[in-house]
């Protein structure tokens, strides 16, 4: 199988340096070109030294590299509609971050788009090719745990917006600016947006939708953001069980403009568990547990141990296969569009300071 010859555009996401090292060792992909969404985000590109020709304008990228069968949206997510169409119309294949918008109405005009033009969309949720996740999904589906009762799980992390600033935008976050309640001084668009991951895991392992969810959020840890870093979703599946979720920004940063040694404050940065309770048993599992070394003072500082994550060889050769053998990925835009309306439910929640149930 030829290797895919394939771009970046935007270069302004938070996994955009795991798609730096991604793109250049899988020998599945063929890393032609990239068009940063600006200036500044071309200069912390060329940091990277990675090889690859960078561009401003899209349509200047394709002029030179005609070759190209798929994009890598590493954009704000207010920009995936614009650069979705863009690629539809060009018989582009797409490979698009966590969210592709918020918006219901966009969303479905989205997958109009797509499928007009009959290009493969899949949407970047690694932890689906997780081997513990991978693993637990085994032993759930053997019926090891009997049915199960409850779900507890965490995808907390730092805040990226002083490397990511569109993060701690509202309109580029969302998409629009909405209060988090009548007089809020906060709005839709912080770590809720970040960290669709574990959501759309549960609906996955389960096989069943969300019934009911009431969220909440504390008050910030950086009270200069204007969206949320704390937030925890409880409720209940279709299939009666119950779920606690926390997608928080809840570990602390040093507040550099482009990640590197000292992004990374004691305890470490990034963790998703799950817990998992049947009627036959219980399991744990930390799900992304990147080698930590602490540095200690003087700022409490530590050093991941950056790897070449697992997750990530799974997702390409999904990705890969579906343009190859004409499939369509698991995690495509009907499937995940349950996901993002269940997250609009919970800012909903968070408005209504009450339950809402999904019809």
């Amino acid at each position: 199988m030829k290797p895919l010859k394939i771009a970046m555009m935007g270069m302004t996401h938070g996994h955009t340096r795991k798609y730096y090292q991604t793109l250049l060792e899988n020998q599945k992909l063929d890393w032609v070109a990239a068009c940063a969404e600006d200036e500044e985000a071309k200069k912390v590109y060329e940091l990277y030294q990675t090889g690859v020709p960078c561009y401003l304008d899209p349509n200047e990228m394709l002029a030179e590299h005609p070759e190209i069968e798929a994009i890598v949206l590493a954009s704000a997510n207010n920009r995936h509609f614009e650069q979705m169409k863009f690629c539809a119309e060009r018989g582009i294949h797409i490979l698009s971050m966590k969210i592709p918008t918020f918006d219901m109405e966009e969303y479905d005009k989205m997958i109009d788009l797509v499928d007009a033009a009959g290009v493969v969309c899949q949407i970047e949720l690694e932890m689906h090719y997780n081997p513990v996740v991978r693993r637990l999904r085994e032993i759930i589906e053997g019926g090891r745990l009997g049915k199960l009762k409850s779900i507890q799980a965490t995808n907390i992390t730092l805040s990226p917006v002083w490397a990511f600033p569109w993060q701690g935008s509202p309109e580029a976050s969302y998409g629009k600016r909405i209060p988090l309640q009548d007089g809020s001084g906060r709005f839709r668009g912080g770590a809720l947006c970040d960290h669709p991951h574990i959501f759309d895991l549960v609906r996955w392992i389960t096989g069943a939708d969300f019934q009911e969810v009431y969220a909440q959020t504390a008050p910030n840890l950086r009270p200069e953001l204007q969206v949320e870093d704390m937030v925890l979703a409880t409720g209940k599946m279709t299939d009666g069980t119950a779920f606690l979720f926390d997608p928080s920004w809840s570990r602390l940063e040093e507040r550099l403009k482009v990640p590197g040694p000292g992004w990374e404050v004691f305890p470490k940065r990034m963790e998703v568990n799950l817990t998992i309770t049947g009627e036959k048993g219980m399991l744990q599992c930390d799900c992304f547990g990147p080698n930590v070394y602490h540095n200690g003072a003087p700022n409490d500082r530590y050093t991941v141990q950056y790897t070449y994550f697992d997750e990530w060889i799974g997702l390409i050769d999904e990705f890969v296969d579906c343009i190859r053998n004409q499939k369509t990925p698991k995690i495509n835009l009907r499937w995940h569009r349950k996901t993002i309306d269940f997250m609009n439910k919970c800012y909903d929640s968070i408005a209504a300071q009450a339950p809402v149930r999904i019809e």
